[in-house]
């Protein structure tokens, strides 16, 4: 029982001890008299003036240019298919190769319809001696108006037969429309080719097509001739284009328009879907001050801007307009020769006290 009280009151010695140190001891009245007081170095630090870096302002020329996403669209592109059914004969074209306009690709068989037309020349060769010699003898008034001209129709006849199956014969043999590269192939020799059946795509990617869509607010400095500058993930090279095209509506969900551009692509190196980086160039300002994003402070109804004045803060309410990735435009509240705190900005507030480190003109 005694050891039980025994450890007890050693507990309460040392609970007292602690209590002690921390709240009588000098080192303790010390601390607090220095932290109540506000003296010392605490003091120096909190209402010191605050080290800055100064930008002087100054007009400048801003290219006003806008970054946005799009895709690589061919400028021809077609799935070539036949528009009469039979038995292919022959494949005339590799695979991935370049192919010419009106050259001949696949060819259908077309011997039944090869016969049937000379067939019909025959009879045009002597419908035409008929109607020549009937012309004759209606001059000599040997036979009448009528049968003349049952000979002529005869012959009208069997040459718009013989028109009718060139045609015939015409879509028996696929040819290329226009000048570009043939990809993959579906088919093959001696297979049966029907309307539904796509043979190869046929794509012209010479020049290239970009496809993009811009705010609408930017529609009155686009214009036909607009340039272009964009890259794509599959090449490391910078290409330009020229705006041709822009869409005579906007469209109401994302209240942007689409505008198309054509960049020359003799190497190929651009391909039909690929994704696209653009900057757009809209228009150029002469004379504007630009000052770094992080120095301009936003508000509810206006941004503030904190210049050097006799060695003190001032705010001052600004106007901001294009913003680029690092800088944006002041458009009123700031003129050239002000001295504009681009760092130290959380602790700014109005005539606060600044200590000059590095002013950049």
């Amino acid at each position: 029982m005694k050891t039980k009280y025994i450890i007890y009151i050693l507990l309460a010695l040392a609970i007292g001890a602690l209590i002690y140190n921390k709240f009588f001891s000098t080192r303790a009245k010390k601390i607090h008299q220095e932290t109540t007081s506000g003296g010392g170095k605490g003091k120096r630090g909190r209402n010191g003036p605050v080290a800055v870096k100064l930008m002087i302002a100054k007009d400048t020329v801003l290219d006003n240019n806008i970054d946005v996403t799009g895709s690589i669209d061919a400028n021809e592109k077609v799935n070539l298919v036949s528009e009469t059914s039979g038995n292919i004969t022959g494949i005339y074209f590799q695979e991935g190769s370049h192919v010419k306009k009106g050259q001949l690709l696949v060819k259908v068989y077309n011997q039944d319809q090869l016969a049937a037309l000379k067939q019909v020349q025959y009879q045009i060769a002597l419908a035409k001696q008929n109607e020549n010699r009937n012309k004759i003898l209606l001059q000599k008034e040997a036979i009448s108006q009528q049968e003349y001209d049952t000979s002529l129709t005869n012959l009208n006849s069997l040459q718009a037969q013989a028109e009718m199956l060139k045609a015939q014969i015409a879509k028996t043999e696929i040819r290329a429309p226009f000048s570009g590269t043939i990809g993959l192939r579906n088919v093959s020799p001696g297979g049966y080719l029907s309307p539904n059946t796509t043979i190869a795509s046929l794509v012209n990617v010479d020049p290239a097509k970009i496809t993009f869509a811009v705010p609408e607010k930017y529609l009155p400095l686009i214009s036909k001739g607009t340039k272009v500058t964009f890259n794509v993930t599959s090449s490391d090279e910078n290409f330009k284009a020229l705006v041709y095209a822009i869409e005579p509506s906007i469209d109401v969900n994302s209240r942007t328009i689409t505008v198309r551009a054509k960049a020359d692509n003799p190497n190929g190196i651009l391909k039909a879907g690929s994704f696209a980086k653009i900057n757009l160039q809209l228009d150029q300002i002469p004379k504007t001050i630009m000052l770094p994003t992080e120095c301009v402070v936003p508000g509810l109804k206006t941004s503030i801007v904190y210049v050097y004045h006799h060695g003190i803060a001032l705010d001052k309410p600004v106007k901001t307009d294009v913003r680029t990735a690092t800088r944006v435009q002041i458009t009123s509240g700031i003129k050239p020769g002000d001295s504009v705190v681009i760092s130290g900005i959380i602790q700014m507030r109005p005539k606060v006290p600044l200590k000059i480190v590095k002013v950049i003109k």
